[in-house]
């Protein structure tokens, strides 16, 4: 039970009727894998394709504010929705899940950037560190979260759930992950990719705490730091787009 409230969004989904206007004006593909459907949202350009992740209780239309600048740079734009959000199907969410259908999406579309969002951005890491794909050459993470153990811990704390349950939760995971709670970090995941990067994080941002990209980047050698002010966990800013663009779009970086 403590599993299933801890891997299952409380938000996110799209409900009947409630489409997101940004969403709305996408060509929408479903991709069928392992019995269940990867919704995608394309907004159809050049050759060049950025694949976009969002972030935990989230969705697609996270990127609306986005979306007009990426778009002014002629590129074919791509989301989806992660297992459990938006209108994918499933009821249960994790990281090395959400990689296995960015790899779907991936070997689908031939993505040449990523740009992850929190949740979003950790499992940008975990996917090249896991899947190595070669056709990405650029990937972006905004305000992602280093130790998953750390917010684990927080939920458990939370719900004021008795140490044996917290144990039996730490096994599930470790199982699931393949690995210790302590290894599964967007460190560890960083210090193996070799693709340039970018990550973005907001001193004032109280979701995910700063210093958590900041490991990140002590692992991730071939990658640019952007610290900003005032943009919160959201870290949606006109000056904020263009640096990225910039990063993704000029060949001195």
């Amino acid at each position: 039970m403590a599993f299933s409230l801890f891997s299952q969004p409380r938000k996110g989904k799209i409900l009947s009727g409630k489409m997101p206007k940004t969403l709305e004006k996408a060509v929408h593909k479903k991709i069928k894998h392992n019995g269940e459907e990867i919704a995608t949202y394309i907004w159809e350009g050049n050759e060049t394709i950025i694949l976009l992740i969002h972030g935990w209780e989230s969705n697609s239309s996270r990127w609306k504010k986005t979306l007009p600048y990426l778009q002014a740079t002629g590129s074919t734009i791509i989301a989806l929705d992660a297992p459990a959000h938006g209108l994918s199907s499933g009821k249960e969410f994790t990281i090395p899940k959400y990689a296995e259908w960015i790899d779907i999406v991936v070997k689908e579309y031939k993505p040449k950037f990523l740009i992850g969002h929190s949740f979003g951005g950790q499992t940008c890491l975990y996917y090249q560190s896991h899947y190595q794909s070669t056709s990405i050459e650029k990937i972006v993470i905004l305000g992602a979260p280093n130790d998953f153990k750390t917010i684990l811990h927080n939920y458990t704390s939370l719900l004021k759930l008795n140490d044996k349950i917290t144990k039996s939760l730490e096994n599930k995971y470790t199982q699931i992950f393949q690995r210790e709670l302590s290894d599964f970090t967007g460190q560890n995941f960083a210090a193996t990719v070799k693709t340039k990067g970018l990550i973005v994080h907001d001193i004032d941002d109280t979701v995910v705490l700063f210093e958590q990209s900041k490991t990140i980047a002590s692992a991730w050698k071939n990658a640019a730091f952007i610290e900003t002010k005032g943009l919160g966990h959201g870290l949606h800013d006109e000056i904020l787009y263009t640096q990225v663009i910039s990063f993704l779009f000029d060949d001195q970086q």
